[in-house]
C-alpha cells in the first residue's frame, strides 16, 4: 500500500508541476518537505487529515492515491515551437497518463472493446504525392467524402482514437502515441493529445497532424523535419483534399484574393496560412507567391479580422461514457465522480437521470 501511495503521490505532484517545497507551501505547511520525501519513498504513510490536504493541494480525489497503475504510453514524440522544460514535459505526460487510465477504466466497466484499424499500415511514404494518395484512400475507406469535415475530434473518436485535450502552455502543440492498459496487453490504443487553449482551426490541424504520425509509415532514413512536413501536408489534405482545392482555386493562380481564402477558412476550418501552404504544395501558386504571402501574413500571424471557423472541436466521449455508466448503475456515483475527477457533490449536481 505504501509503495502504491508513494508512486501515486509523486505522479500527482509531477502532474501539478510542483516541487516538494511548492507542495508544502500549497498545503499551508501542514507537513514538512522531509515528510513529503518519506511519503514518496514509501518510508511513511500519510494519515487521513494529510491525505485530504494532499488531495486538495494537488487537485485529485483521495482514491487517486490508491488506484493501481494500469496504463503506459509508448512512442511519445513532443512537437513544440520552443523548448519545454523537462518539468513541463513530465507534467504533460502525467496528465495524459491519468486521463487515459480513467478513459480505459470506464470502457472496461461498460465492456466496450475498442480496437483501431489502420487501413494504410502497409504503405511506405517517401513523398508528398504519396501522402496525397494515402489521404484519398483513407477518405474513401472511412467514407468521409471530399467535403468539409464538421468535427475532427468526433471523427477521430468514432475511429477508436482517444483524443485528450489538456491544459498546457502555449509552447506545447500536441503529440500522439500508443497506450497499453497493462504491460502484457496485446492491444495498443492510439492517443492524440492537443492543447485545449488553441483556436479551433489550430486544434483541427494539430489533431490531423498527429493522426498522420499514427497512420503513416515513413521510409527508413527520412529526416525528422521531412517527416514533420509530410504530416503537415497530410493534415492539410485531410481538411481540403486535392480535388477540392482545385475546384475551389483552380489549377494555377497568378493571384488569390483574401476574400476567397476567408471563405475557405470559414467553410473548411483551416487557417489561411495553412491554405496557402497547401496551395504551394499542390503548385497552384509558385514558391515566389508563397514567400510574398508569408511576408504579408507575418504582420498578422493570428489572422485577426480574417474570418473564423464557427464549428465546435471538443472531446466529449469520455464524459459521455462516465455519465452512461452512472445512469445504468454499472458504477456508483462516487466511482463516477472519481473517474470524472470531480467531487461527489459536484458530480451529483451535474447528473440528471431520466
Amino acid at each position: 500500500m505504501n509503495d502504491l501511495f508513494a508512486k501515486r503521490l509523486k505522479s500527482a505532484r509531477t502532474l501539478a508541476g510542483l516541487s516538494m517545497d511548492e507542495l508544502v507551501e500549497r498545503m499551508g505547511k501542514k507537513v514538512t518537505k522531509t515528510a513529503i520525501s518519506k511519503y514518496e519513498n514509501g518510508e511513511m504513510m500519510a494519515d487521513g487529515a494529510v491525505l485530504m490536504a494532499l488531495s486538495s493541494a494537488l487537485g485529485v480525489s483521495t482514491d487517486y492515491f490508491f488506484r493501481p497503475f494500469s496504463v503506459g504510453i509508448e512512442n511519445i514524440a513532443f512537437r513544440k515551437k520552443s523548448k519545454l522544460s523537462n518539468k513541463k514535459e513530465a507534467s504533460i505526460k502525467e496528465q495524459v497518463t491519468d486521463k487515459i487510465e480513467r478513459y480505459l477504466e470506464v470502457e472496461q466497466f461498460l465492456d466496450i472493446r475498442s480496437e483501431f484499424t489502420n487501413p494504410i499500415e502497409n504503405r511506405i511514404i517517401n513523398t508528398g504525392e504519396e501522402v496525397e494518395e494515402a489521404v484519398n484512400y483513407l477518405l474513401e475507406y472511412w467514407q468521409l467524402g471530399y467535403n468539409a469535415l464538421p468535427n475532427i475530434i468526433d471523427m477521430l473518436e468514432d475511429l477508436e482514437i482517444k483524443v485528450i485535450e489538456i491544459d498546457a502552455p502555449d509552447e506545447f502543440d500536441g503529440f500522439s502515441g500508443w497506450a497499453k492498459a497493462t504491460a502484457n496487453d496485446k492491444v495498443s490504443y492510439p492517443v492524440i493529445v492537443v492543447n485545449q487553449h488553441y483556436t479551433i482551426e489550430r486544434k483541427r490541424l494539430t489533431a490531423l497532424h498527429e493522426l498522420g504520425h499514427l497512420v503513416l509509415k515513413f521510409a527508413e532514413g527520412l529526416e525528422h523535419k521531412i517527416v514533420e512536413r509530410l504530416c503537415y501536408r497530410f493534415a492539410g489534405a485531410m481538411l481540403v483534399p486535392e480535388q477540392t482545392m482545385r475546384i475551389e482555386l483552380g489549377t494555377h493562380r497568378s493571384s488569390i484574393s483574401v476574400q476567397e481564402l476567408i471563405a475557405m477558412k470559414e467553410a473548411y476550418g483551416i487557417s489561411i496560412a495553412a491554405l496557402m501552404h497547401r496551395a504551394k504544395d499542390l503548385e497552384i501558386i509558385t514558391d515566389y507567391q508563397y514567400i510574398n504571402f508569408r511576408k504579408w501574413i507575418g504582420k498578422n500571424p493570428a489572422e485577426v479580422g480574417l474570418g473564423n471557423y464557427q464549428g465546435i472541436e471538443k472531446s466529449t466521449r469520455f464524459e459521455q461514457l462516465v455519465y452512461r455508466a452512472a445512469a445504468e448503475e454499472v458504477i456508483s456515483m462516487s466511482k463516477a465522480a472519481s473517474l470524472a475527477n470531480l467531487r461527489l457533490a459536484e458530480f451529483r449536481d451535474r447528473f440528471i437521470a431520466l
